[in-house]
């Protein structure tokens, strides 16, 4: 069921049709580009912005071809309305892959631009994408083989093969300690006789692991048309994740980088990317090159930082889908940063427990950009104020259950 807020009334602009949450929201509603949240959950913080202008409710725990027949009903009806279909955006694994498995259904009522199915499946496939890169020459750390594992002499690292289901998969929860996205082992056979490494092997891909702290993992963003054209472009460079080297970001910046730019877009040519997409690297330090460790193809959290800082993947997505415009080229500036404070804070402990950064050098690296925020906005408060309020009513109700029994 589709639902509009505020006055009820449809955007003038034809809307996006959004699989995710609400750095994309705001990233579009820096553009001026009306966001329709699609969600299993009913009050998300991203359906509290200031850019939503409506919902879709998809029904929970009824399987994906309901949730792509409620995205079909709301899609014909917009295109109805707007005499074309309206793009449909995703932001993780798991709704890039419904996109994906169901493209015929939804592109008859989506705007959508999507790499050819046996691409856009190596893609979400670890090790279909190594083997992959590989055969086109991509700079990918060494592929290790289970079979002769416990041989290889310098540290792993252990990766899944996908991260459908990632949130409660036992690979995140048991092996991973329910934080980060991949285990770096000291050398092979610490990680061959890992008990939980051996039960959930089928699960897993192994690498050699590339040194470096969190400042060596770059990205490499851009949306690009049919043919290899690159509309936008920009380079991420991490600060801090949590966990530290294979963690979820906490602290952000953008750089500026010239080899990276020529290999990300060699690497556009050599695979056919279309799209938006996301390549990872990390850097090292031995020898300065430049390695390869995934490419995504979906819209992210860095997307609300890029769009701070002049260059708003979403909205060149957006004006390409529907008006088949092309921006005028721009270079994003590196002014802002982003930050989710929960996950710097735990970064910054576990840094200190290392010894690796103290309180007042932390602080130094809050206060010395300005920033745009995981939850956090002066300007759209409203989803701020409903994360809080649900951690606060969770609370409560754990504690009534506990001093009931």
């Amino acid at each position: 069921m589709l639902e509009l807020g505020g006055a009820c009334l449809l955007p003038v602009e034809p809307p996006v049709v959004l699989l995710g949450g609400l750095d994309i929201v705001r990233a579009l509603g820096f553009a001026r580009v009306p966001a329709i949240i699609a969600s299993l959950e009913r009050r998300t913080p991203a359906m509290a912005s200031r850019y939503c202008t409506g919902t879709v409710a998809l029904p929970p725990g009824a399987g994906r071809d309901a949730m792509v027949d409620a995205l079909v009903r709301a899609g014909r009806w917009l295109a109805a309305q707007y005499g074309a279909p309206v793009p449909l955006f995703y932001d993780n694994d798991d709704r890039l892959a419904l996109v994906q498995d169901h493209r015929d259904a939804l592109a008859r009522h989506f705007a959508l631009l999507l790499n050819e199915p046996t691409l856009a499946d190596a893609l979400l496939d670890k090790a279909r994408f190594q083997a992959l890169a590989e055969s086109r020459g991509l700079p990918v750390p060494r592929r290790l083989a289970w079979e002769t594992l416990a041989e290889e002499p310098e540290p792993v690292l252990v990766k899944p093969k996908t991260r459908l289901g990632w949130e409660h998969s036992a690979v995140r929860e048991q092996l991973f300690g329910g934080a980060g996205k991949a285990r770096v082992f000291d050398c092979g056979r610490s990680a061959y006789d890992d008990g939980l490494v051996r039960q959930l092997a089928a699960q897993l891909t192994f690498q050699e692991y590339v040194p470096g702290d969190d400042s060596a993992i770059w990205s490499f963003h851009g949306f690009a048309a049919p043919g290899g054209e690159l509309l936008a472009s920009f380079v991420g460079r991490k600060i801090r994740t949590y966990p530290a080297l294979t963690g979820d970001s906490a602290y952000l910046r953008l750089a500026r980088e010239p080899e990276l730019e020529r290999l990300g877009r060699d690497i556009v040519a050599r695979l056919g990317l279309v799209g938006v997409f996301k390549m990872d690297f990390k850097r090292s330090p031995a020898n300065g090159r430049f390695y390869l460790l995934e490419i995504n193809t979906r819209f992210n959290l860095w997307h609300h930082l890029g769009a701070k800082n002049g260059v708003n993947l979403p909205r060149v997505a957006y004006d390409y889908l529907v008006h088949g415009r092309r921006p005028r080229p721009a270079q994003a500036g590196l002014v802002y940063r982003w930050l989710s404070f929960s996950y710097d804070r735990l970064a910054c402990r576990e840094l200190a427990a290392a010894g690796k950064l103290g309180a007042l050098r932390w602080f130094w690296s809050l206060v010395q950009a300005p920033k745009v925020y995981a939850i956090f906005s002066w300007t759209d408060p409203a989803p701020f104020v409903r994360y809080w309020r649900g951690r606060l009513g969770r609370r409560l109700r754990r504690l009534w259950h506990s001093t009931a029994s």
